[in-house]
């Protein structure tokens, strides 16, 4: 089964590096509001900038990386085998990746939802090193922190968007954390 969750996680990997180096450089023009004006004033809503880091392959992994965020939030086990396996996949060809994937690796082999997010916080310190280190085209990663991740020691991640969405704790305490740095 885990050879299978690896060539899984590769192929996925693959496909996401390929989807983020396919039209690189390139930019579309904002699609214009055809709708008919009313005479009240509407707020104008911004859909955040999607970050992008510096570097492809973290940048892929750092996809995978929400992805498996995701899956420890939403409390999906499979979810998270498949999310830390395709992250161990990119970690390996990233450029000083190796405790990255070892970090994936113990998440993707963990029997439990308590052992991944006992594993989740250090695979996510070495995340936030990474990503600070290559920095960040645009956009904005958000450094958040839960104070009683870990029994009460508190725990990091990294996320896409402000909004506290727990990983550590899924829908037990879904919005339990802050906002502790924004990487711009």
């Amino acid at each position: 089964m885990i050879q299978q969750l690896k060539a899984a996680a590769v192929a996925a990997f693959i496909l996401a590096i390929g989807a983020c180096s396919s039209g690189a450089g390139e930019h579309k023009p904002p699609v214009e509001n055809t709708s008919p004006q009313t005479t009240e004033a509407e707020p104008i809503k911004k859909t955040p900038v999607q970050a992008t880091v510096n570097d492809e392959v973290l940048q892929a992994v750092y996809l995978k990386y929400l992805d498996l965020s995701k899956a420890l939030t939403d409390g999906d086990l499979t979810g998270a085998r498949l999310s830390s396996n395709a992250l161990e996949a990119g970690a390996v060809r990233l450029s000083g990746g190796s405790k990255l994937a070892s970090l994936a690796a113990n998440i993707t082999v963990a029997s439990g939802l308590a052992g991944q997010r006992l594993h989740f916080a250090a695979l996510s310190n070495e995340m936030v090193r990474l990503v600070k280190k290559a920095g960040l085209h645009e956009g904005a990663i958000y450094v958040d922190y839960c104070p009683m991740a870990l029994n009460d020691k508190g725990a990091y991640w990294l996320s896409a968007e402000e909004e506290i969405r727990n990983p550590y704790f899924g829908e037990e305490m879904l919005t339990c954390g802050e906002v502790k740095e924004t990487l711009q």
